[in-house]
């Protein structure tokens, strides 16, 4: 049975986590659910985009108080970062945990990179996969690609391909494209009690990341399209 190249998209994802949250604040802002103290939470996410770090930190401090879970997340990501007051690690881990005990599924995803990678907690990779589990049944597109590639390589977890197969279809079918390619080659190679070999399948996976931009995909969607245009061989 062939088998599958192990998968090299993951990311690191403390960068990514800061990045997506203080530096695109905005967009969690948009696709929040109502929550409270909605009102104070903007405008210190327009303080922060503004540069305003002192401003800022003040208003997430202030809306974090009252419960607002998109405020608990960026309160501790610049405490963590140490942007409008000195670092402080420890409480950034209070209000990471009251977000993430609150549902949001980034800081569920954030806490099991930190514990990934042992960054300001101990490393667990038990633990990780605890967190990447919990945002990953919430939707975090993200979390689903890391726990699967986490039990693809069995780190922190038993080798499960099943499993891993499981969390990459359905980032997959949320749009990644990483996730998408390695649908598409659990497919193109069929694995027994997982999933049966069906080429049109992994055409149709490799096409959806191809159109991601991908340039493996469209090679790989190209040479199984040449594959099924030759024509069959006669008897010897």
């Amino acid at each position: 049975m062939s088998q599958l190249a192990a998968p090299t998209i993951r990311q690191s994802v403390v960068a990514l986590a800061l990045a997506c949250a203080l530096s695109g604040l905005s967009v969690y802002a948009a696709t929040e659910r109502p929550q409270p103290a909605q009102e104070q939470t903007q405008a210190a996410v327009a303080a922060y985009e503004a540069g305003n770090f002192d401003v800022a930190i003040q208003g997430f401090a202030a809306a974090a108080q009252k419960g607002n879970r998109l405020a608990q997340f960026d309160y501790a990501m610049m405490l963590l970062r140490g942007e409008g007051t000195p670092a402080k690690p420890q409480e950034a881990l209070v209000w990471l945990r009251r977000a993430a005990d609150n549902q949001m599924t980034h800081a569920q995803f954030t806490f099991g990179d930190l514990y990934e990678r042992g960054d300001v907690v101990p490393k667990s990779l038990p633990e990780a996969n605890r967190w990447y589990e919990l945002a990953a049944q919430g939707g975090h597109v993200q979390a689903q690609v890391a726990l699967a590639t986490n039990y693809f390589t069995g780190r922190g977890v038993p080798l499960d391909y099943g499993r891993a197969f499981h969390w990459y279809s359905k980032a997959a079918a949320a749009g990644d494209e990483g996730a998408q390619y390695i649908v598409a080659s659990y497919y193109e190679r069929g694995y027994p009690g997982v999933v049966d070999r069906d080429i049109e399948q992994a055409k149709l996976w490799y096409a959806r990341a191809a159109a991601h931009g991908d340039p493996g995909a469209l090679a790989k969607l190209r040479s199984l399209q040449d594959e099924g245009a030759q024509p069959a061989k006669g008897p010897m």
